[in-house]
């Protein structure tokens, strides 16, 4: 019998194929006597309850759709088909002409999903906590305007770091490490490493690097005097102002992503695709 009995399709209103394709898919699922619910959506802002009665969501379009599906998602541990309708995507590296192969293998039964690190991200203002949202990629906290220096206190694991002048601070997922905080100097880990990285944006002292830490707290505080006014953001959709003094907490959480991955191609082949690496092909 299958393991899946419903399946929840999001694509984005504004991606013109997404009709077809959503179409064509939900017309596969259904022969196979599988319910089919399709939503198109206007933004990927904001976190939609799914219910626990969804087994898989298929995420058509780019990164954006896949990092909003990731979120509805993870309080069910449902797993997430991502199918690429863009031109570019890290994350969704199946591409349309793909979906039924990485489908049927997953529905028969096939190892085919990779299990990802996601974030829990909480502010917490004069001792209670005003916001709380999970990530995939993640938690920025910059400034909300004309790019200017902001002053952030950083704690790991309960011990102090420093007090850091810079543009930003980006702390990633490894799955994130090939956004944000890679364009910022960041390393890219393995999709399946537990791990975080800390990232300064333009930091103003050159000795403040990226660094990548295990299982700890971080602590950032956004510290008085500040010429700015600041923002948070997870994921680049979800947005929170920020306050002196107020403490952002980033964790691993205990959801991890259920991926589906392709099945032509290994982390490495799709880095090496998406990043244009090109060198000595010889095989080894």
């Amino acid at each position: 019998m299958s393991r899946v009995k419903k399946v929840l399709i999001i694509a984005p209103e504004i991606k013109s194929e997404s009709k077809d394709v959503a179409g064509e898919i939900e017309e596969y699922l259904v022969a196979k006597g599988i319910k089919v619910q399709t939503l198109f959506i206007e933004s990927t802002e904001g976190t939609m309850d799914i219910g626990d009665s969804v087994d898989l969501i298929i995420a058509l379009g780019g990164d954006g759709t896949v990092l909003y599906a990731a979120r509805c998602a993870a309080p069910y541990g449902t797993t997430v088909l991502p199918v690429n309708l863009g031109t570019f995507g890290y994350i969704t590296e199946i591409e349309k002409s793909e979906w039924k192969e990485s489908l049927d293998a997953y529905l028969s039964g096939a190892d085919n999903v990779s299990k990802r690190l996601m974030l829990k991200v909480s502010v917490y203002r004069n001792g209670d906590e005003h916001f709380f949202s999970r990530g995939l990629n993640e938690a920025v906290i910059c400034s909300s305007g004309i790019a200017k220096v902001i002053n952030l206190g950083l704690s790991m694991d309960k011990t102090f770091a420093g007090n850091f002048r810079c543009d930003g601070m980006i702390v990633a997922t490894p799955t994130g490490s090939t956004g944000y905080s890679l364009a910022s100097g960041g390393p890219i880990l393995d999709a399946e490493m537990r791990a975080l990285i800390i990232t300064p944006i333009c930091p103003f002292t050159l000795s403040n690097r990226p660094v990548v830490t295990g299982e700890k707290e971080i602590v950032l505080e956004v510290l008085e005097h500040q010429r700015t006014d600041i923002v948070l953001t997870v994921d680049g959709q979800i947005y929170y102002e920020l306050k002196a003094n107020d403490k952002i907490i980033v964790e691993m959480s205990s959801k991890r992503l259920r991926l589906i991955h392709s099945t032509k191609r290994n982390f490495t082949e799709v880095i090496r695709e998406k990043l244009h690496w090109a060198g000595d092909m010889r095989n080894a």
